[in-house]
């Protein structure tokens, strides 16, 4: 016996019939965006306009009941940030509905359903090819964009390079949108330092670090030497959690 709950977005909740068509069928039909380890992507054509559904890995028997009882789950979150995000005037694809799945125990499987966005390139496009066409410009803007983040307080935990969608707009200048957005922290202020702990993880590469620092000094008047070393610490420290996570899983496997 399961139990299936769901919520629209009121623009949307005409299609309602339609979406529960593409859940119901979700691992027969659509178009696999994106496999990975926890979480697997696809796209379904609705009425002419291209739809991201997002199926979360099935929670253990710990997580079953969190998610049932005492948090809410990764679909939902992802749902009510995607609309935060849009009313704070932050871009992020579209939100359309979430759907959860329960079972006697708790959880057993949640979706996130959002407007899919054709985008030019994401920021790791800008870490490992550094001579893209407009790196400098499109890294500046994109620093405008985490400090106007960060002025209205929002901190996104994953912050990561494949999680910022950047699209060339009309005027020639770029536009960002938010993805994966089940970690999210909004607060009345947030410190340098918190500020530059969020940035950690989008480059190892100090030049950028750099451009990022003196342009984010720039639009925060703080001192430029301050924000670098700031950020550099926090970008050396998270680089050394991640080498020595993966020297872990690498020696596991023998």
């Amino acid at each position: 016996m399961s139990d299936m709950k769901n919520l629209f977005s009121p623009y949307f909740q005409f299609l309602d019939s339609e979406i529960k068509v593409f859940i119901n069928n979700y691992d027969t039909t659509g178009v696999l965006f994106s496999d990975g380890k926890r979480n697997k992507i696809k796209l379904f054509d609705l009425e002419g306009t291209k739809i991201n559904i997002k199926s979360f890995k099935a929670p253990n028997l710990i997580n079953k009941i969190i998610y049932k009882y005492f948090r809410k789950s990764k679909a939902k979150r992802s749902f009510e940030y995607a609309n935060k995000l849009l009313d704070y005037g932050v871009g992020t694809p579209e939100p359309i509905a979430y759907f959860e799945n329960f079972d006697f125990l708790g959880l057993k499987e949640s979706y996130y359903i959002s407007e899919h966005l054709q985008t030019d390139l994401t920021f790791r496009e800008l870490v490992k090819i550094p001579d893209f066409p407009d790196h400098s410009t499109i890294l500046r803007q994109f620093t405008q964009f985490s400090f106007g983040l960060h002025e209205k307080g929002i901190e996104f935990l994953d912050h990561s390079p494949g999680n910022t969608l950047i699209k060339k707009n009309s005027e020639g200048n770029y536009d960002f949108f938010l993805v994966d957005l089940n970690r999210m922290n909004f607060h009345d202020k947030i410190s340098l330092e918190s500020r530059m702990k969020n940035l950690s993880r989008l480059t190892p590469k100090k030049q950028m670090i750099k451009e990022i620092a003196t342009e984010y000094a720039k639009l925060s008047g703080e001192n430029p030497d301050l924000v670098f070393n700031t950020l550099w610490k926090y970008t050396c420290e998270f680089q050394l959690n991640y080498l020595r996570k993966k020297r872990i899983k690498r020696t596991l496997k023998f």
